[in-house]
């Protein structure tokens, strides 16, 4: 069991590392897509979707296992 709960939060957090990495290259891309309008470059336009919909989904995948790890801890403290 203590095995397992190591493996959940150390998974938790290497996707919490990798979810602010993803959140500072999407920033960084709002910077520079600050002076281009949109749809002005095509490949700049799609690339930048791509980023934000990779963010949404690892968001949404760092807070499933958030959850894990707080039903983790509240499965442990009723023993």
């Amino acid at each position: 069991m203590t095995d397992q709960a190591g493996s959940i939060r150390n998974k938790f957090r290497s996707h919490v590392v990798i979810e602010l990495a993803l959140i500072a290259a999407l920033a960084l891309y709002m910077v520079f897509a600050q002076e281009k309008p949109v749809g002005e470059d095509l490949i700049f336009t799609v690339a930048g979707a791509g980023l934000m919909a990779l963010v949404t989904y690892w968001t949404l995948n760092t807070l499933r296992d958030g959850l894990e790890v707080i039903a983790l801890r509240a499965k442990s403290a009723r023993h």
